[in-house]
């Protein structure tokens, strides 16, 4: 059983999960010294903000193949080094997307009307009606720094308030904006046209220090900021100065460069709101967060990709439904490739089709280089350093898309070339589950899933009895057959799905047989 360390406080609903397959140990008193001492003992390390996973710590945990963060950062989790080691760092990118957009609204609506600060004057005795004179959010503009999964949410509830929406994202397409309902503009249009300007955006070098004294200045007078995203995008005592000065109109931050913020004059001047990073404090948002890191390590433990895989291709939501069976499919068949296929193989080709063609097939291509690669080095191989043990291999690779799946919705379609010949493996997905329909050019339809046996043979009378009677002698049931050939009495593949692997001594009388060939069982 795999055994998972978590070092920090998670909803008890991402325990559970987690408890649910595996073994865990809760150790919430780790310095950094106690963890490098224990870390060595565990396959996943689950962690939130606090504990460092330095590349040191990544190095001591020799047993260790994924790192979860029970949140979207990972500014904590040396990615580099768990790379290079092949260790899968999963976080929760999406369950705090609601908490974060609410509270940012929340801000929102407190600067404009002033709310904590009537709150306070009321609660000390005053009655200062005129003094609070507030102003409507109807009619404003609202500029996003940022059009991910945070930024559009905010985006979509700003709309319902009748808001006008400017965003500032160089990645995010001027047709994915117009889909949500907001103008692409460039970041000077967005200061100068904008009311309210909030920042959704990482902490990356590129984002550090953002708004600094020359972005503060671009901003309409009058404007306000709203930071609940990271500390350092914002230059504090830029912003301290601006606000001095009077050409904003005031601000409200949730995050700080540092935590909690040490800077006095910030903490206690009246036209900033402060609330102490609560951006993700929701019940529900802490319930999600434990619940997709617990997923996500699970899933890279069984070998599976994850959603949320910080260092592997990211899955948009909406192209998850159709890659998620294909990436199962795409790791199976070619693990019945290198199964199957046992002479050097010169170059490999990766077809993607029907449905396949219009999406992200990045992580299916990972999946199938795992599969190939799988328990031929003595690195364990994932989707995260597949590709490195591939080029360190030399290993040729082509693909191709192709809009046409026969009479498929999608195919997959691996072709091994050998010196000798091309072998082909191709599959699809049914009801969501993979099928595998030809397997080294034979043509078969079967689910790969359980304990399988593969026979090449002679095709001639009886041979699914004979090797019926083998298995049945032993107790070992058949769930399932399916015989592709070339031509009658000719040679053919036999597949049959079995509740469990046949003994050794059974695979020796199946392979004694004297029309079979070769004989191979396996779990994919």
């Amino acid at each position: 059983m795999d055994r998972i360390l978590v070092a920090e406080k998670i909803a008890p609903e991402g325990l559970a999960t987690l408890k649910a397959v595996a073994e865990v140990d809760v150790r919430l008193d780790l310095d950094k010294a106690a963890l490098l001492d224990v870390i060595t003992g565990y396959d996943a390390l689950v962690v939130r903000s606090a504990t460092k996973v330095t590349a040191e710590v990544i190095a001591a945990g020799s047993r260790l193949r994924v790192i979860g963060r029970a949140g979207s950062g990972v500014d904590n989790i040396d990615v580099d080094a768990a790379t290079q080691r092949g260790i899968m760092v999963v976080n929760a990118p999406a369950s705090n997307n609601v908490a974060v957009a609410e509270l940012t609204i929340g801000l929102l609506i407190s600067l404009a009307r002033q709310i904590p600060q009537s709150h306070s004057s009321v609660e000390a005795g005053k009655w200062e009606r005129s003094k609070f004179m507030g102003w409507e959010v109807r009619g404003k503009t609202l500029g996003l720094i940022g059009l991910g999964r945070i930024g559009s949410e905010v985006a979509r509830r700003a709309r319902g308030l009748e808001m006008q929406v400017l965003t500032y994202d160089p990645v995010v397409s001027f047709d994915r904006a117009t889909q949500i309902g907001v103008e692409s503009v460039n970041l000077e249009d967005l200061l100068a046209r904008s009311d309210v300007v909030s920042v959704h955006v990482p902490l990356v070098e590129s984002t550090r220090s953002l708004f600094d004294t020359n972005h503060l200045a671009m901003m309409k007078k009058g404007a306000y900021l709203i930071n609940a995203s990271r500390g350092g995008v914002v230059d504090e005592e830029a912003l301290l100065a601006a606000l001095e000065a009077g050409h904003l109109g005031g601000a409200a931050l949730d995050v700080y460069s540092s935590e909690p913020p040490k800077n006095s004059a910030l903490v206690n001047h009246p036209r900033i709101i402060k609330t102490p990073h609560l951006g993700a404090s929701t019940n529900e948002a802490q319930a999600q967060t434990g619940t997709d890191v617990a997923e996500g390590v699970l899933a890279a433990l069984a070998g599976n990709s994850p959603r949320y895989a910080v260092n592997a291709p990211f899955v948009a939501p909406e192209a998850w439904h159709v890659l998620e069976p294909y990436i199962r499919l795409g790791r199976q068949m070619a693990a019945l490739c290198r199964h199957l296929v046992l002479e050097p193989v010169r170059s490999y080709e990766f077809e993607y089709c029907g449905e396949l063609s219009g999406v992200d097939t990045q992580p299916v291509r990972l999946a199938i280089l795992q599969g190939l690669l799988a328990e031929t080095s003595e690195q364990r191989v994932t989707p995260v350093n597949a590709p490195l043990i591939a080029r360190e291999r030399g290993m040729r690779i082509t693909e191709r898309t192709c809009h046409e799946a026969e009479n498929y919705q999608g195919l997959l379609v691996i072709r091994a070339n050998t010196a000798d010949e091309q072998r082909v493996f191709s599959g699809t997905v049914l009801r969501h589950d993979p099928h595998i329909i030809q397997a080294d050019n034979y043509w078969v339809d079967f689910v790969p899933t359980g304990a399988l046996l593969f026979t090449y043979h002679r095709d001639r009378p009886g041979m699914i009895g004979r090797v019926g009677m083998l298995l049945g002698a032993a107790d070992v049931n058949i769930s399932g057959m399916y015989v592709g050939r070339q031509a009658p009495r000719q040679r053919a593949m036999m597949v049959l799905t079995l509740d469990e692997l046949p003994s050794d001594t059974v695979m020796e009388e199946i392979r004694a047989e004297p029309d079979i060939d070769r004989s191979y069982a396996m779990v994919l």
